[in-house]
């Protein structure tokens, strides 16, 4: 800086810049005095001269040791070199770092030849990238994407390195054609599926090493040699794609007025002990992670062979019985088991919800098959059960204070042209629904309830930590958690409920299903024996992996549903809705799995059934919107508007369109505890 000197003492100098500022400068940071020209003036004249000055020649003229500006400008212009060419070397001499390092107040010492040779070749580098970055950024604003940029598309957009030249090529492209970000790669064509979009993008933030599992892998034996056989013949009851059966149903006793109901739970934990290889796989995955036609399992599928209840053969399996009067439904007592279950049927129930009906399991409809099972020879047992899970219903209801409503379906998505491989996003999608408290859908939920509140309060007696989900209330905005402690889940209207029947997909499941494996062989020492100890650290820190994952997980599912909807609606050509709003200026499609926001709807009550006239779509960021064409409804008050407000409430997270950001302002440098399957 350069100023007017007002005072000035031994030791230092009161100063005034020219922008009229005053600062205290002390003697030994003064290395210039002049009278003349003004301050800005000498500035400027140093500046442009400095720019005249040869620095390969300056480094000759500078001695080996160190040296002052002044010295050096006196060997390179001349002997009466005046203030202004002084000023002008140290001008030079600052902007030049690679040639001169700086050694104190206006004092330098010349940098090696080695050093400056490196140098230069990092600054001939940077301008390359830097014209590189110029040339991309062109292209980009063209509409034409470069392929080093299309390599890193996913990098790029959800974890940048703000240093890479990919990175500042779009993030320049971007201020100078005043487009966001993702706008100008899609005009660019650097996106050329928009499935494949979501697909890469989920891979990078969850698998950035990909979804194969290691080819060494073997699934550990489990000695059913010392596992008795049950005198059952179990069931289970699953969707047909299911591949990781692990549940089974069975009963005994029915006419003898008790009957005993066999929760059989796949039992992995028998072989697969914490810290050996397939567990730590299976903590690094924590779940399954569902999608429309496809998922990408927690254990390799020929693992899961191995342990799934497949029909046909004696499965390794921990087994809760239940006794209950076939009178009352009372639970008399229960009691649980290691052991080895036959399994008679694999039941799908997307096959079956057809004929599995209420009406069915009175009698009122015969002649019916379930596969190759002559229906007469089920019909009893799913109608007992199908009695008991409307009764378990009822009973939870009456502790949870209010009765769940299933108003909505579930939708089903079938893509078709895909055999199970990776969707490419082309597929011609077809959405069916099942509605939730059909007969098959009840007994599966209610004995999975069943068995996770009853091995969870047994944890809880024995003093064995688990992992439990809790609910303290159905209060607005008081969510399901999960912790360590036997605590009840006001939503389901239980006292404690423990994760258990879902092993070989749910890695929490899998860990809850270890410590009930101590508690059948140990009893009362169970905490003794337990792989988990109470307080134990390692169980929270799996409690923070899963939630952050399986948020994750269910957020990506949620997103494929919604790119499958918007898939349909173009598809089929559809451009209008019948939909019904269920809060501010939102709706949600009656008969599709579909929530937007619209235009029309300011005035309108919750709960009132609209036409939608839709807008355009986008399936990058899965965004459409529309306008209210017509009400369809008469104004509901009462009961029926309380119950539509309460289920709204009730809903998890809304999946609706996501969100990408790219920082170009600054430089470039819910939870669902539904068991149905």
């Amino acid at each position: 800086m350069a100023g007017r000197v007002l005072s000035e003492t031994e030791s230092s100098a009161q100063v005034e810049l020219d922008s009229g500022k005053r600062v205290k400068v002390k003697a030994a940071n003064m290395l210039l005095k002049f009278e003349k020209p003004s301050p800005s003036e000498f500035m400027a004249a140093a500046q442009a001269a400095s720019q005249g000055i040869e620095l390969e020649m300056a480094w000759e003229f500078a001695p080996d040791e160190e040296f002052g500006f002044a010295d050096l400008a006196r060997d390179y212009f001349s002997q009466q070199a005046p203030l202004s060419e002084q000023a002008a070397m140290l001008f030079r001499l600052f902007e030049s770092p690679h040639y001169f390092r700086r050694a104190g107040k206006g004092r330098f010492r010349k940098a090696s030849a080695d050093v400056i040779a490196q140098a230069l070749a990092a600054i001939e580098k940077k301008k390359v990238i830097a014209q590189q970055i110029t040339q991309w950024a062109t292209e980009l604003g063209a509409g034409q994407c470069p392929e080093p940029i299309r390599e890193e598309l996913y990098k790029i957009l959800f974890k940048p390195d703000k240093n890479a030249p990919e990175y500042k090529a779009v993030v320049e492209a971007a201020r100078a054609t005043h487009t966001a970000p993702l706008e100008l790669l899609q005009k660019s064509g650097a996106i050329a599926s928009p499935y494949l979009f979501h697909w890469k993008r989920f891979l990078l933030e969850n698998f950035p090493k990909g979804t194969g599992f290691p080819a060494a892998l073997a699934a550990p034996a489990v000695d059913e040699a010392a596992l008795p056989v049950a005198s059952v013949q179990a069931f289970s009851i699953d969707d047909s794609q299911t591949t990781e059966i692990d549940d089974a149903l069975s009963v005994q006793g029915l006419g003898s007025g008790t009957v005993t109901l066999g929760i059989h739970i796949a039992a992995p934990g028998l072989a697969i002990q914490p810290g050996d290889a397939v567990d730590q796989l299976g903590r690094a995955r924590l779940s399954t992670v569902y999608m429309p036609g496809y998922k990408v399992t927690m254990l390799p599928d020929a693992l899961v062979q191995t342990y799934t209840l497949q029909a046909g053969r004696d499965c390794p399996a921990l087994s809760l019985y239940v006794t209950l009067d076939e009178a009352t439904l009372e639970i008399q007592g229960s009691e649980s088991k290691i052991e080895r279950v036959p399994i008679a049927h694999n039941l799908r129930h997307d096959q079956l919800d057809g004929i599995v009906t209420e009406d069915w399991l009175q009698g009122q409809v015969v002649g019916q098959e379930i596969g190759l099972q002559p229906s007469s020879e089920l019909r009893e047992q799913l109608s007992f059960l199908y009695r008991l899970a409307k009764d378990l219903k009822a009973k939870r209801e009456i502790v949870r204070g209010k009765p769940e409503t299933f108003n909505r379906p579930d939708y089903n998505f079938r893509l078709v042209g895909n055999d199970g491989n990776e969707p490419q996003g082309s597929e011609t999608v077809q959405i069916s629904t099942r509605q939730r408290g059909a007969p098959l859908d009840l007994i599966v939920a209610e004995a999975m309830i069943l068995a996770n509140s009853t091995w969870g309060n047994w944890l809880a007696e024995l003093g064995v930590p688990g992992i439990y989900r809790s609910q303290a209330s159905l209060a607005p905005g008081v969510k399901v958690r999960m912790g360590t402690r036997a605590l009840p889940h006001a939503g389901i209207g239980v006292k404690s409920y423990a994760w258990s029947s879902s092993p070989l997909r749910r890695y929490v499941d899998l860990v809850n299903q270890w410590q009930i494996i101590a508690c059948v062989k140990h009893g009362k020492t169970a905490a003794l024996a337990a792989p988990f100890k109470p307080k134990d650290a390692s169980l929270f820190s799996i409690i923070s992996s899963f939630d952050e994952a399986y948020s994750a997980y269910n957020g990506y599912q949620g997103a494929m549903e919604r790119f499958w909807t918007l898939r349909y609606l173009q598809q089929n050509g559809i451009t209008e809705l019948e939909a019904s709003i269920f809060k501010d200026n939102m709706v949600r499609a009656d008969t599709l799995p579909l929530v937007l926001p619209v235009m029309g709807a300011q005035n309108l009550p919750r709960g009132a059934r609209v036409r939608v006239k839709l807008g355009e779509m986008d399936l990058i960021t899965l965004d459409i919107s529309g306008t209210v064409v017509e009400r369809l409804d008469t104004p509901v008050t009462g009961a029926a508007a309380a119950d539509a407000l309460e289920e709204d409430q009730e809903d998890e997270e809304v999946s609706g369109p996501i969100a990408i950001a790219v920082d170009v302002s600054e430089p470039a440098d819910g939870t669902n505890d539904n068991p149905a399957p």
